[in-house]
């Protein structure tokens, strides 16, 4: 959002307001920023006391008497010491914070907005701010105090704890009521709990935050994904290879991995070295490059490690379920290309996404960001002739694979240019997944090569691809995409065999005998509970097919089959079954 939007404008008058409200209820408080987010606002206070859930609706209250007021927003600019008298005297000690940090970077002026009452030009409210606002506080939409949170002052672990204050908004109520109906259904779908309940993973305190550990239901998920994506890879022309978990830290400085994420980084010291847990794979890789004279006439090298499992030290802080974590294991790929073959490996790579999140079912809302340079080409490493090229390859690509992208100005990466496939689930969200990123940094930093058809050396192009992107993260979102119902190929049981009574239990034995044959994950509910028992068990655990045996199928050698997904019931015989599951 620009601060020209009208959504930013709304979101960040509400903003205003909301801490208008809060002081009127703690007049004490030291106010610190407050800027609109992506569905709303937040802003953080130092308040004489902790808030409780049961406040949201008091100060709510307050600010819909404000809205009702149509307080004028009246911007106008302040000599900064004078502004910072102001905030002195009034004690905001994170106004006066932010102010002197201006005054450091050369600002002789600050900008203050004032709530204004149209009646009798009373200024009810006074803030540090840049602008971007409604004509007045009646004007701010429709919106939802959600919850309460603490945050250290710019974020800070040695600052002091805030308390930061979040609220929903929206230009119409409509707009506001969908998202908390999209948020209620995404409570019901968190991978966090459904994890738990269908015993996919859990977490340790022993073992430690953001380690999860796939249970054996939950690694047939993992390796149905993982057998997919090596599928995809090797009709492409990639080969495997596997990498340690961990290096001297020479490779890291090498790469320019060991300053990028410095503080993230688990360092382990062995005997007589001192060595780090990857925080990537891609130094690795360069290695295996490295490690012979390559021609032009081997190019293009497609690397494949799936998982790369590479560590990161998180803050605890920041962890959650399986979409924050300190073990990511990447479906992780390198090409090594000449220039003039970038465009083929590129739409090459393209398919394979296009070709896998079809079968996941998130491709019909998604959209393609084309990360290129901004006009400081100064920012960007490599010349100008290989950044021109290769933009133009990029988006050339994504015009042949007829791809939904919008040209991002600004937005590479300083080694190159980028594709960054954005997917929505089955509730509106958008996650970013997939990804294909030109790389020119890493084979200039290992000094990668190859003899070209002039017999001279050339750098390569490094091509980095992700396609589910992190499997931990790529399975949260998969969980609350489907709500735990997984496709048939993929699900930890594909059938449940209920039998209407014991006395055809033999019968099932086959067909449960028979589907194993036919390596169908399946399993023989207890046939002592009630139909009913065994029906409601099956659909708790989301499995996608029921097959029902009573004496009719025994009689005819059938099988009656529900789908969870869309309660279609249909009675076939056992060979029709086994064939449909496995184009499924």
């Amino acid at each position: 959002m620009e601060k020209n939007d009208r959504l930013y404008k709304i979101r960040h008058s509400a903003a205003h307001v909301l801490a208008q409200a809060v002081l009127d209820m703690f007049p004490e408080s030291k106010l610190a920023f407050g800027p609109p987010v992506k569905d709303g606002f937040y802003y953080d206070f130092e308040l004489p006391r902790s808030l409780t859930p049961e406040d949201l609706p008091i100060l709510e209250k307050k600010m819909k008497k404000i809205q009702a007021q149509r307080q004028k927003f009246h911007g106008r600019t302040v000599d900064i010491d004078q502004a910072l008298d102001f905030y002195n005297q009034m004690g905001q000690v994170y106004k006066v914070d932010k102010i002197q940090e201006l005054k450091e970077q050369g600002e002789t002026e600050v900008t203050f907005y004032e709530n204004i009452l149209p009646q009798n030009g009373d200024v009810k409210f006074v803030d540090l701010c840049g602008g971007g606002h409604t004509d007045h506080t009646g004007d701010i939409g429709f919106y939802k105090l959600a919850k309460i949170a603490g945050a250290y002052f710019k974020g800070d672990e040695n600052n002091q704890m805030l308390t930061r204050i979040y609220g929903y908004c929206y230009e119409t109520k409509q707009e506001l009521d969908d998202h908390l109906k999209m948020l209620k259904e995404a409570e019901k779908r968190d991978h966090r709990k459904l994890g738990k309940e269908l015993d996919l993973y859990v977490m340790s305190d022993l073992v430690g935050s953001g380690l999860p550990l796939f249970t054996p239901r939950g690694m047939i998920v993992r390796d149905a994904i993982q057998d997919y994506l090596w599928d995809l890879h090797k009709k492409s022309g990639y080969s495997k290879v596997l990498t340690p978990h961990l290096a001297k830290i020479e490779l890291y400085e090498t790469s320019g991995h060991a300053a990028k994420f410095d503080d993230e980084l688990f360092r382990v010291t062995g005997k007589d070295s001192e060595f780090i847990l990857r925080p990537m794979n891609c130094p690795h890789h360069m290695q295996i490059f490295a490690s012979q004279i390559r021609s032009y006439k081997d190019l293009p090298i497609r690397y494949f490690e799936c998982p790369g499992t590479v560590y990161r030290d998180e803050k605890s802080g920041q962890l959650s379920g399986l979409t924050r974590v300190r073990m990511i294991s990447q479906d992780d790929g390198h090409l090594f290309c000449s220039l003039n073959q970038l465009e083929n490996e590129v739409v090459t790579v393209v398919e394979i996404i296009k070709t896998f999140y079809q079968r996941i079912g998130m491709m019909e809302n998604y959209w393609v960001s084309l990360s290129v340079r901004g006009e400081d080409k100064s920012k960007y490493l490599g010349s100008e002739e290989v950044w021109t090229k290769s933009e133009s390859a990029l988006e050339r690509a994504a015009k042949i694979a007829e791809l939904n992208y919008k040209r991002m100005e600004d937005e590479a990466a300083f080694y190159g240019p980028k594709l960054d496939f954005m997917f929505k689930d089955a509730i509106g969200r958008e996650w970013q997944l997939a990804t294909i990123q030109l790389d020119f940094n890493q084979p200039e930093r290992f000094d990668l090569s190859f003899i070209n058809e002039e017999g001279e050396k050339e750098r390569p192009v490094v091509i980095h691809r992700a396609i589910s992107g992190a499997l931990e993260r790529f399975i949260g979102v998969l969980i609350e995409h489907t709500a735990g119902a997984f496709p048939a190929w993929m699900a930890p049981v594909q059938a449940d065999i209920i039998c209407v009574s014991e006395v055809f239990k033999d019968y099932a034995n086959q067909v449960m005998e028979s589907l194993k044959e036919a390596d169908v994950r399946v399993n023989m509910m207890d046939y002592t509970n009630s139909l009913g028992k065994n029906v409601r068990e099956s659909e708790k655990a989301k499995v996608p097919f029921k097959l029902i045996i009573g004496e009719n199928e025994v009689k005819d050698k059938t099988v009656t089959v529900r789908e969870y997904n869309t309660g279609k019931q249909e009675t076939m015989d056992l060979e029709k079954f086994i064939k449909h599951i496995q184009e499924s």
